[in-house]
């Protein structure tokens, strides 16, 4: 059987647009890789920081990674609701930041503020569609998690039992869920910072960084 020049040219043509097709990200393929990374990211925190026992986390594989996903069905129920709210405001472009912030329970001190703020790199709306291959992406978000797991090398211990709020800044005119209220920036006096690795899906780019109180402040 005798190839045509046409054919092959055709062939190739369909292979080129399978490949671009597959690193074609919508806006609420963004939207959902975002959302997931953030669920993944509060656990990791969770777990790091001690706020619950080791046993209430069971072990799951993600980005290439052991990760530890709480196993408890209350918080597993709220982080559900948190985080489809959460998305219908990602994919509306309206979120600039997320903050997980953890609180003494005893001195009601803020210990410390994971923040991740959220930026739009393609516009917002249906038309928001970037090319970027998800193996490339899973690698940054791997190196953020990374971090984040490292993150016991350099932040002081957590002395006394804590508890854990999330925040989400969003534009004014968001429509807010009646049961969610407004809350205070909760800040962290006499603070020190460090940033940490950015990933991005060239629809969304998400800047993390992590805030604690400075031991040397009390010296």
């Amino acid at each position: 059987m005798v190839r045509t020049p046409g054919k092959r040219v055709d062939d190739r043509g369909t292979a080129a647009t399978a490949q671009i097709s597959e690193n074609l990200i919508t806006l609420k393929g963004s939207t959902e890789i975002v959302t997931e990374f953030f669920s993944y990211s509060i656990n990791t925190i969770l777990y790091q920081r001690g706020i619950y026992p080791e046993e209430s986390f069971k072990q799951v594989q993600k980005y290439g990674l052991n990760m530890l996903m709480t196993a408890d069905d209350k918080l597993n129920d709220f982080f559900t609701k948190f985080l489809h709210q959460l998305s219908n405001w990602i994919v509306k472009g309206e979120v600039q930041k997320m903050v997980l912030v953890i609180t003494g329970i005893e001195t009601h001190e803020v210990l410390e503020r994971w923040a991740f703020e959220v930026h739009s790199e393609n516009g917002t709306g249906d038309s928001a569609i970037s090319s970027k291959s998800k193996k490339e992406i899973m690698a940054e978000i791997q190196a953020i998690i990374r971090q984040i797991t490292a993150s016991v090398s350099f932040l002081p211990l957590l002395e006394e039992q804590c508890a854990f709020d999330l925040l989400v800044y969003t534009d004014k005119n968001s429509e807010v869920p009646a049961l969610w209220e407004e809350s205070d920036p909760r800040y962290i006096k006499d603070s020190a910072e460090v940033r940490l690795r950015s990933f991005s899906t060239k629809v969304h780019k998400i800047d993390a960084m992590v805030a604690y109180r400075n031991p040397e402040a009390d010296v």
